[in-house]
This record gives structure tokens, sequence and C-alpha cells, in this order.
């Protein structure tokens, strides 16, 4: 009796050639079986081998203030990565684009230029995100590598700063400008300067203007009063870097000018402040999305009668120093919904963080960055 060869339903790369002695049905059923298990076998190794694999990138080397170059890892092929670069602490989140990486042919090197608003940072993030959710960060020093060839070995980096930044108020012109020096501040690092309403601590607030501390300490800077805040009797004003763990001082003033020659702030009478009760904790939920157009969410627990302003940033930054999107007021408190357009500096983004800021209440969310047709806050 001949042999009877049965290929089965195995790749071409991992077939094998059953044989099938007789013609018993029962057998031949067997022998058909431990082939589409040895297949399921075979495909389930190579999915998790595959699932465990985590791209990641390395610094071949650096020219400072001018390029990066990197190595990737373990990319998949067949996507294009967007290049950010940011401050030092953030993973490259929300930073600026400095290009893309295909990855057509898997791993490859390439090489960025440093934006200008990180040239003199010591140390900047690097990160690479594909549209299919695939990312990868990483960080360098700022400075040439050393010739140890192709190593790109970095050097040791400065001795760490010790202290607490604090900035005072030198001079006011109502409605017009502020004039602060700073003290302590440590060196060379990029200051957002925002203001906002009084007790919010300039959080989420408009920003002003920057502050490069250079050598660090005393710095003495003028910022102009944004036209939002023209007519208030306080204004709330923020020093903050952009680190995951930032730097920060925050101080306030009286909106008038101030007389005699060093313009002094006034003592004034210690402040009453009335927050109104609330149980439990704010949240905020997403409700409906218009990808790159606007957000609809849901607040909880809100007080009442208080005024939110409402930043989006990159995801994982819970919308700290976000772009603006608008201000609500809460009314009567509890739950109600509101929409917010989706500021330009995070359109395209595939996540994008959400903040509703008070004071001294806040919440934050996040949601995907793609048109729903479900109403997740209905029923």
């Amino acid at each position: 009796m001949s042999n009877q060869i049965d290929h089965g339903s195995l790749p071409a790369s991992n077939a094998k050639h059953v044989v099938v002695h007789g013609r018993s049905p029962w057998r031949l059923l067997g022998m058909v079986m431990f082939a589409l298990s040895l297949f399921l076998l075979l495909g389930a190794s190579t999915t998790s081998a595959a699932s465990q694999t985590i791209p990641t990138i390395s610094i071949v080397s650096v020219v400072t203030d001018q390029t990066v170059t990197i190595q990737t890892h373990n990319y998949p092929q067949g996507q294009i990565f967007t290049v950010r670069m940011n401050y030092m602490g953030t993973a490259g989140l929300g930073g600026e684009v400095v290009g893309s990486f295909d990855s057509s042919r898997g791993d490859g090197a390439a090489t960025y230029a440093i934006p200008n608003f990180l040239k003199g940072q010591q140390q900047v993030a690097i990160r690479l995100d594909s549209a299919q959710g695939y990312y990868s960060f990483n960080w360098f020093w700022n400075n040439t590598s050393g010739t140890s060839g192709g190593s790109g070995g970095q050097p040791v980096p400065p001795p760490s700063y010790v202290g607490i930044p604090t900035f005072s108020i030198v001079s006011v012109t109502t409605d017009t400008n502020v004039t602060i020096l700073t003290n302590n501040f440590p060196p060379n690092q990029l200051f957002d300067v925002t203001m906002g309403l009084m007790y919010t601590q300039g959080i989420g607030g408009i920003k002003v203007g920057e502050i490069n501390s250079g050598a660090g300490g005393a710095i003495q800077q003028t910022f102009n009063i944004p036209a939002e805040l023209r007519g208030q009797a306080r204004i709330a004003i923020r020093a903050q870097t952009r680190h995951a763990n930032p730097f920060y001082a925050y101080n306030w003033f009286w909106n008038n000018t101030t007389g005699g020659s060093t313009g002094g702030q006034p003592t004034p009478t210690p402040p009453i402040v009335v927050v109104p009760p609330v149980t439990g904790i704010p949240t905020i939920k997403i409700c409906q999305v218009v990808r790159d157009s606007s957000v609809q969410f849901q607040t909880a627990n809100y007080p009442a009668n208080m005024n939110f302003t409402v930043t989006m940033g990159a995801m994982g930054t819970q919308g700290l120093l976000g772009y603006p999107a608008g201000t609500f007021n809460s009314g009567s408190g509890g739950t109600a919904r509101f929409s917010m357009p989706i500021p330009d500096g995070v359109k395209g983004l595939s996540q994008i963080a959400i903040r509703a800021q008070g004071s001294p209440y806040f919440s934050y969310n996040w949601f995907w960055n793609t048109t729903t047709t479900a109403d997740f806050c209905s029923g």
C-alpha cells in the first residue's frame, strides 16, 4: 500500500510532512489534530515573542546645540514615527517636532537638529511616536560627545542644584506691567511665566513671557499684564519649568502703580478665602469627541459658583501648563456638561490630556483624539 502525504495547513516556513500509513479515518484524524496543535503552538510562540518586543532608542552622538544622532532598536517595520524634543523630565511629550523616522526597513540611525528653545539646556528629552501607538523616548547631555569613537559617551553632569527658587515683586504699573526679582533660581533653565486670577498661584494662567535663568540666582525682569486680567485688584504670577518634576515659584501683586523708589508692594490684609463646600472629589468624564475640533465632558462633585480654566496638553502631562481651551463657571455645582475646542497646539496627537483648574479644586482626564459616534455620558 502506498504512502499518503498530507501537508496540512502549516505555513511554508513551518511545513511538516505528515506521513499517514493506511487509510484509517481515525488515524488520519489524529494526525490532522496533531498538525493543527503544532501549528497553534508555533503561532502562539511567535505571537508571544512579538508582543514582548519593545522599541527603544539609544544616543549615538551629540553636537552641542546643533544635532543629536540616535539609533533605533526593535522597531516595527512600515511605520512613520514623529520625532520631538522637549525639556528634560518631560519624556519628550508635547515637544517641538524636529523630523520623522521611517521604519520601512526596520532599525536604523538618524540625526536631528536641536530646536532653538532647547539650545543652552544641559539635558534634552527626545521622543518618537507612531500613529499605530508605538513610542520610545530617551534623553541626552547637550554637549559634544567624547572622542572615544562611536561610543558617544556623555561626560559627568555638573553638581546638583540645592535650594528653593523664589521671586519678589519689585514694581507694578497698573494694568500695564510688573517687574519681579528672582532669588536662588537654578542655572540653565527656561521658566514659563504665567499670570492668572488671585488664589490660582498662576496655574493654568496666561503665558506672559519666559525667564532664561542663565547662571542662576537673581534675575530682574518685567512682564506685561495681559488684557484679560486688566482691572483685577490682585493678580497671581508663576514661573515654572516644563520638566515632569518642575522647578517653580509663585507670588501675587496688587494691580496698582507702586509708590516710592523701591516700588515695594504695600502689606495687604491677609485675605479670607471662602472655599465652597463640596462632597466627594471633583472629576470630569469624556462624553464625545470630534477629532481635532472639540471635546464634550461632564463634571461631577463640582463646587458651586467657581470659575475653571480648561487646558489641554500631551498625554501624560495631566494638562498642566497646557494650551488654553476656554473657561466655564460651575453654576449650581455638581454635575454639568461643557464643550471645549481642541487647541491648535495638540491637534494631530492621538491622545490628549485635559484639565479643569479652579482654586483650589482641579480635575483631569484624557481622551483619544478620534471622532466618536456614541455619547458616553448619556443614559
